[in-house]
């Protein structure tokens, strides 16, 4: 980023990697690492388009308008404003913008986002097929089955799905959950684990004689461990599209997954709270835009209006 960008009484300027460097090291999530850095690099190149100014809030204004020139949807130009309302408080902690600056740039306004959110999602019976697409007969098989029933069945994010340890799975007031599994924002929560999901997982655990440490780990060709982890997360949509497409599915990704899980979820009758919590998201809000409202076409609500035609 120019200095130019540092008010005058923050001292001496900062360059672009090391103000990136500010707010990627505030995350945890190696996703959210990679989506912000790759936001400020494109506000960064943006920036060398315009005259030299200083980091407000007129040009997070600006910039938002141009994002919105360049026909990006609401939720792209939303979540290419995040990483500098980030950024804008990384500074602010670190004497580089003063905090009523930092605080302006924080209220910059996104794009308001009509209907619901949709997505992609399986229903019950593509969710099985998925399930058992794995080959139970070898090694990786049972590794991507259990991994593919902790996404669908539990709804986790890849980045939960790696940090998972052997001990985190415990028994609790009669049933297996994940107690105190720490999510996007830091936030946390007990996520219970189903049986056909805890059998799955303890069938890879008991192939791979893995007793302690990360549950899933790299498996190569010849069906044999190389790792104590899997380090990139990028592993996990690899996976999920390589099953996706050897269904005929199409181009699924983890978070469709966790999108049906939510979606079977409140098909059975769950209660929205209850998703959010299972989720891990801040807001029911969220849950809702999450789960959008899907039609019901069999039973049509205006089926019932009790009109009589002659």
């Amino acid at each position: 980023m120019p200095a130019e960008l540092v008010p005058a009484e923050a001292g001496q300027g900062r360059g672009e990697e090391e103000l990136t460097a500010l707010v990627v090291h505030g995350l945890t999530s190696e996703h959210s690492k990679r989506a912000y850095a790759q936001g400020l690099a494109l506000f960064f190149a943006w920036l060398k388009t315009r005259p030299a100014r200083p980091f407000s809030k007129a040009l997070a204004q600006e910039y938002r308008a141009w994002l919105l020139e360049q026909n990006f949807a609401p939720s792209t130009v939303n979540l290419r404003l995040s990483p500098l309302r980030k950024l804008a408080g990384e500074m602010a902690d670190n004497g580089l913008l003063s905090r009523e600056r930092a605080a302006a740039i924080g209220k910059t306004k996104g794009v308001k986002q009509e209907g619901v959110r949709a997505g992609n999602w399986l229903l019950r019976e593509q969710a099985n097929v998925l399930l058992n697409a794995p080959s139970a007969k070898t090694l990786k098989g049972k590794r991507d089955s259990a991994m593919l029933a902790l996404l669908i069945g539990c709804g986790l994010r890849r980045a939960e799905l790696l940090r998972l340890d052997v001990d985190h799975i415990q028994k609790k007031e009669g049933r297996w959950v994940i107690p105190d599994l720490v999510g996007k924002g830091n936030r946390q929560r007990t996520v219970p684990v189903p049986a056909p999901v805890k059998t799955r997982v303890d069938e890879w655990l008991r192939a791979a004689q893995i007793s302690e440490g990360r549950i899933f780990r790299p498996v190569n060709k010849g069906g044999r461990i190389t790792g104590a982890s899997i380090a990139d997360e990028k592993a996990v949509w690899q996976l999920v599209l390589k099953y996706a497409r050897a269904t005929s599915f199409g181009k699924l990704s983890p978070e469709d997954l966790r999108r049906t899980c939510a979606r079977l979820c409140r098909k059975a009758g769950g209660d929205l709270e209850q998703i959010q919590l299972l989720l891990g998201h801040a807001s029911i809000q969220t849950t809702k835009r999450y789960l959008g409202t899907e039609q019901n076409l069999a039973f049509a609500v205006n089926d019932a209006l009790g009109l009589e035609f002659e």
